[in-house]
This record gives C-alpha cells, sequence and structure tokens, in this order.
C-alpha cells in the first residue's frame, strides 16, 4: 500500500498530506466513494456540514475494518452557524452525523466577511473552545486572506493550524501561502485540479508525457511538491485509485516552476472577500 506524507501542523498533530474530498458527491455516492478511497489507503477524508453528506462519510469509516484513530477527518462550520451559540450546537451536529466522538480537524468554511458585522472573531473563539476540550484536535480555517488572518492573530489566543484555499496551476495563491508559511499554518488546497480547467494546458499536458503520467497526476504532485495537503474527489474507483498514483516519481525543479508560473489569478469559486455564504 502507498505510503502517503504526513505534515505536522502547528500544535504537533500531524496530517496526511493527500487524502479524499467529498465536495460535491451525491450522499447517496459517499459510502461506496469513501469505501473505495479507504480501500486503496487514503487515511484523510475532507467532508463539511454544507456538503450534506457527513453522516454518510461515518457510516464508510464505520463499515471498514479501521479504527477511528487510523482515520484523518475534517469537517467544516456551516455559513449559517457563525454565531457561537449556532456555532456549538452545529459542532455537536457534526459529530453526531459522523458518529464520532471528537474530529481531526475542524474549519471556519469561509470568513463571510460582509455578513455577521464582519465578526468572524467570535466564530473562531469557539472553535477554540472545541480545541481546549479536546473534542476538535486541530482548529483551522478556509477560504481565509491574509488580513482576516491578521485579525485572528492580533485578537485570538490559539492560531490556525491549517488555511483550506483554492489552489491550483491557475491560481497559485502565492501571497496566501507566502503569509500562511511566515506563521506555520498549513495550506490545504481545494480543487486542485482548477475543476479540470488546467489538464489540457499544453505544458501539463508535455510534462505529462514525458514523465509517462497522467495530467491530473502531475498537477497533484506539483501540490505535493509545493507543500500543499490535497485532496481530489471522484465517485469512480478507478480515478480514486489512478489519484493515488503520485508517490512513484518526483517533478524536478524547472516542471514544478513552469507549472507555477501557469498562474493566472483565476478563481473557479467565489471571492472570498465578496461572499456572504448564501448560494
Amino acid at each position: 500500500m502507498t505510503a502517503i506524507p504526513d505534515i505536522m501542523l502547528s500544535n504537533g498533530q500531524n496530517i496526511p498530506q493527500f487524502g479524499f474530498g467529498v465536495f460535491l458527491v451525491k450522499p447517496e455516492e459517499t459510502v461506496a466513494a469513501v469505501s473505495s478511497a479507504l480501500q486503496v489507503g487514503y487515511r484523510h477524508i475532507d467532508t463539511a456540514e454544507m456538503y450534506g453528506n457527513e453522516n454518510e462519510v461515518g457510516e464508510a469509516i464505520g463499515r471498514s475494518d479501521l479504527d477511528r484513530g487510523d482515520v484523518f477527518v475534517t469537517s467544516k462550520l456551516a455559513n449559517d452557524a457563525h454565531e457561537p451559540d449556532d456555532a456549538r450546537r452545529a459542532f455537536d451536529e457534526s459529530l453526531k452525523a459522523l458518529g464520532f466522538d471528537y474530529l481531526d480537524l475542524f474549519l471556519i468554511h469561509w470568513p463571510l466577511p460582509t455578513r455577521y458585522d464582519g465578526d468572524y472573531v467570535s466564530t473562531w473563539k469557539t472553535l477554540e473552545e472545541f480545541y481546549r476540550e479536546g473534542r476538535a484536535r486541530s482548529i483551522g480555517v478556509s477560504n481565509f486572506q491574509p488580513r482576516h488572518l491578521r485579525r485572528l492573530h492580533a485578537e485570538c489566543d490559539i492560531p490556525p493550524a491549517v488555511n483550506q484555499i483554492e489552489v491550483n496551476p491557475y491560481l497559485t495563491q502565492d501571497e496566501v501561502r507566502g503569509f500562511c508559511a511566515e506563521h506555520q499554518i498549513a495550506i490545504e488546497a481545494w480543487s486542485p485540479l482548477g475543476r479540470g480547467n488546467v489538464l489540457a494546458d499544453p505544458m501539463v499536458e508535455s510534462i505529462a508525457r514525458r514523465v509517462g503520467k497522467t495530467p491530473a497526476q502531475v498537477v497533484l504532485r506539483w501540490h505535493i511538491e509545493r507543500g500543499d495537503i490535497v485532496f481530489p474527489k471522484s465517485v469512480n474507483p478507478e480515478r480514486i485509485k489512478e489519484n493515488m498514483g503520485i508517490f512513484d516519481f518526483e517533478l524536478p525543479g524547472e516542471d514544478v516552476e513552469a507549472i507555477t508560473l501557469l498562474n493566472r489569478d483565476e478563481r473557479t469559486g467565489p471571492d472570498p472577500d465578496k461572499f456572504d455564504g448564501r448560494r
């Protein structure tokens, strides 16, 4: 079985650098998809309250022959639950849906600076409660920009261990990554393949032909080389297995740089400074 490297977070907890995402995976497809991922060696599952499939993620893990401690599980706070009491209730509901008594990582899903009077600090302080109680082994944020993170650093006690942001070769997020590196915040990359947009790029295709890998494997390896934590998604068992095939080769520095230079600052998701959590 493929050995997936760990990254040590700033609080001393280890997180597998490669995992499995279930964004937009239908609840009725989630048990089979997560089960396939666990069978081929994934040990990191990323879900969220807003995905509507926490129950099925927990069911798949429960059906496996793995101990709870063998699988790193992340979930995220819903956008309509930022008020402290709502956040406490939502966190309890996540644990109940998953069937767990703790989460390995719990994130604020979006900063929502145009809602709640721009107050994501009280939300973060509520996550600090979960961390101190041991019900969240690590806490972090998602889609936070440096200005949001600076406020947390200035007003809160516990820094985020993770910032999960949209990253792919067309959106390299160098400013956010630089800030997070300076403050020991690990980067997780969502939409790591740019929703497939980067796979037909001539540079990516050329490198893939040369190294004998698929364009998706090359882009996922690029993330690994840059130190990102990455979790592609699929419901196809063969694709789930194929995505794991990135640990038997490396990209030379010039290939990593060539892919990085494809950056267009092109988002496929919302702008974190404008997104109000309502779609």
